[in-house]
């Protein structure tokens, strides 16, 4: 069984955890989540397909990512994500933390901190092993190509991580 931290808002652990997506969050109550946008030095992100089997976001794309288990530091949670959905090692790329967002879901016990991550590397495609169970393919897409996916609204997290890509 995963279990997740459970934080206060100021992201400070509370000492209590909760099972995985065991929505039972209160008002103030988080938990932690991180993504890794992985970049190329020519300018190009690898991307990812989630399954369709997915029962949230289907056929979507993204950049890697998933929750911090209990215990579990936000920058090794990172890269533990990037290394079980693509195979890199990200551990001696170029970056690091970027910036940390909020998400509140009032209601429905889904509260949760975003730490984004920005690493990057030469990537060879003959190192990528993409998670079958999470990614149905991938690509080494410009940022114009990622807009163009999250204008059609099948980009995750777009809005929130932007400015990851632009920097």
């Amino acid at each position: 069984m995963e279990l997740w931290d459970i934080y206060d808002a100021d992201k400070k652990p509370t000492g209590r955890t909760m099972k995985r997506n065991d929505w039972c969050l209160k008002n103030g109550e988080y938990h932690l989540t991180v993504l890794g946008v992985v970049a190329r030095p020519d300018g190009k992100f690898l991307i990812t397909k989630r399954v369709m089997t997915k029962a949230w976001a289907p056929g979507w794309w993204e950049v890697s990512g998933g929750a911090a288990q209990a215990g579990e530091a936000s920058y090794d949670a990172v890269l533990r994500e990037v290394r079980e959905e693509t195979g890199l090692d990200v551990s001696r790329a170029d970056g690091g933390y970027l910036f940390t967002y909020k998400r509140e879901n009032p209601g429905e016990g889904d509260n949760y901190f975003v730490d984004v991550y920005r690493f990057v590397m030469d990537i060879d495609e003959k190192d990528l092993r993409l998670q079958e169970a999470e990614t149905d393919g991938y690509m080494f897409a410009t940022l114009d190509e990622i807009k163009a996916f999250a204008a059609e609204g099948k980009f995750l997290h777009y809005d929130s991580i932007k400015k990851a890509f632009e920097m």
